[in-house]
């Protein structure tokens, strides 16, 4: 019988993304305390913009842009958010999307895994992503529990488990 296998992949669906975006906008543009502060959020190219007169209200749309993003069940550790700057009058906050798993955050897992997972367990590094197979099912599902109790600092997903 053949190894079953999954990967570990870090991605974000640029769809549900853009859809927190659209709503942290709109709540913005409505809310009263937001109101003559010239707060908004908007696409920069690949960077999301966060911009408003002073900067708690900064602060305070990056919140609300992570409560739309945590009600659309992504991660807040692929958000990866700028501190405040002073740009003319205006405070702005930069942010991007975190996508892929870095060579060194890679080792790391496999590392995990080969030091506390079950034995015969492989793991290796593809691109971006980090395949892990066994003989035993049982043996990746056991994997899957152990790398769920680790807390990274960076958003893990499961796929393709065949």
């Amino acid at each position: 019988m053949a190894d079953s296998s999954f990967d570990i992949v870090s991605k974000v669906e640029r769809q549900e993304v853009d859809n927190a975006l659209n709503q942290a906008a709109k709540e913005i543009s409505q809310r009263y305390d937001f109101k003559g502060v010239g707060a908004s959020i908007s696409w920069s190219g690949d960077k999301i913009l966060m911009e408003a007169n002073s900067e708690d209200r900064v602060n305070a749309v990056l919140d609300v842009f992570q409560s739309k993003l945590i009600k659309r069940g992504i991660s807040l550790k692929a958000l990866d958010a700028g501190e405040p700057q002073l740009s003319g009058k205006e405070y702005k906050i930069f942010a991007s999307i975190e996508e892929g798993i870095s060579q060194d955050n890679a080792k790391k897992v496999a590392k995990i895994i080969r030091d506390e997972g079950p034995k015969g367990v492989k793991a290796q590094v593809q691109g971006d992503e980090l395949r892990v197979s066994s003989k035993s099912r049982d043996d990746l599902q056991a994997v899957i529990a152990l790398l769920k109790g680790k807390d990274f600092d960076f958003a893990i997903q499961f796929v393709n488990y065949r």
